[in-house]
């Protein structure tokens, strides 16, 4: 009986999925350990202001965004999507020691570009092998798997940046040459998938009007867009619960917190995608979206605060997993490595734009003006995504032809 029980549970899933979600684990913890001493590390240790760690995460993180739609492109274009994502992998696994030489913030600066311009190459090849270790009726569990693996590394990673810093009392250029360890370990998960190959060839140029995807993807896009305008960064939900009165503690014990419930959703949520299609499953991630920054608009009880900020982590397990699977759905095959990176892109570049905005809301308007911002465009995303996606359930735009 327990046999069955999980041959049911990871029924339709292959080697390759398990492998993919270890790698997307280790290289989390690699970027997890230094995302919260790194601020510290500017302001504290190199004597750099705000504005230079703002110029630093915007580079850092606009760079992760753009390259993904190339590089999705690229991985269709020569059929070479592991050979990519291996790249991308020790080139963000190497940069990451040099921030701990740094002796002025434009090397530390150097760094993180490398770094997210590896996280940017090798997610859209990644997530089309992804893709591609399940049959369609399981691709939400297999996106579900890797989110686990990414959101629990994200869980485990501040923990093991504490336990170095307070347990050990090690250095805090140590954590930085540390991290390598999580970052070879993803490097040598990914060398051990087998890749796939598909029938097809992609176009030889990189069609920008979008003609080779489907109206169906395109309109995708465009509600994923117009929900993304306001999801500004994360970084706001911490300012502001430290803000109303969290110890900083009891802040970074949320934000593990709040990526331990992400893992916890993100295989669930996949595979009941794959039931229930993804389309209503997407729905309940944009109105948890609509309920926590509402919550935050209105609320200053510390213990509702606390609450709404471990429910976006339903809202983070669900999107990722569940959204890019959606993707995966709309586009044939063969452009599914394009098709996903264009999805990253305008999630990226739409939090961007988000983060922008929530930012001089923060500064000129006031705090609560940055979560009725976002609420407001998660009501235009709720509509656009019932509007524009039309049933619950969405067939591939092309035939399912890899092998």
């Amino acid at each position: 009986m327990k046999s069955d029980k999980k041959t049911s549970l990871f029924s339709g899933l292959t080697r390759n999925t398990f492998l993919l979600a270890l790698t997307s684990l280790f290289a989390d913890i690699s970027s997890e350990m230094l995302y919260p001493i790194l601020p510290i590390f500017l302001t504290q240790n190199l004597k750099v202001g705000g504005s230079i760690v703002g110029i630093v995460e915007g580079v850092a993180e606009t760079t992760q965004n753009i390259v993904q739609g190339f590089s999705g492109w690229l991985s269709d274009k020569w059929q070479k999507r592991k050979g990519i994502a291996v790249f991308g992998y020790v080139l963000a696994a190497i940069s990451k020691p040099f921030i701990g030489m740094a002796t002025g913030w434009p090397v530390v600066l150097g760094a993180r570009f490398m770094d997210r311009l590896g996280s940017g190459t090798r997610s859209a090849p990644r997530d089309a092998m992804i893709a591609a270790s399940a049959d369609e009726r399981n691709r939400g569990k297999a996106f579900g798997l890797e989110g686990v693996g990414d959101n629990l590394g994200a869980f485990i990673g501040p923990l093991i940046a504490v336990a170095l810093l307070f347990l050990l009392e090690i250095n805090i250029r140590s954590v930085f040459y540390l991290s390598i360890i999580p970052g070879g370990l993803a490097v040598l998960m990914i060398l051990t998938v087998r890749e796939r190959k598909v029938a097809f060839r992609s176009k030889a140029k990189i069609d920008l009007s979008y003609s080779q995807f489907s109206a169906g993807y395109r309109k995708y896009l465009l509600a994923t867009a117009l929900f993304g305008i306001g999801n500004s960064s994360n970084a706001f939900l911490i300012l502001q619960t430290k803000d109303l009165g969290v110890s900083f503690k009891n802040t970074i014990l949320l934000y593990a917190a709040f990526n331990l419930l992400a893992a916890l959703i993100s295989y669930p949520s996949g595979n009941i995608s794959d039931k229930l299609g993804r389309k209503n499953i997407l729905l309940v991630s944009f109105i948890i979206f609509l309920i926590t920054y509402t919550g935050f608009a209105f609320t200053e009880n510390l213990w509702l605060i606390g609450g709404l900020f471990c429910l976006y982590g339903l809202y983070q397990g669900i999107f990722r997993s569940v959204g890019k699977a959606m993707a995966a759905d709309l586009v044939p095959p063969h452009l599914r490595a394009s098709g996903i990176g264009w999805y990253s892109t305008i999630v990226g570049l739409s939090g961007l734009v988000a983060s922008i905005v929530a930012g001089q809301l923060w500064d000129k308007v006031s705090h609560h003006a940055v979560f009725l911002y976002g609420a407001a465009f998660s009501i235009v995303g709720i509509i656009s995504l019932i509007i524009l996606i039309p049933g619950s359930r969405l067939k591939l735009s092309g035939p399912e032809k890899e092998e």
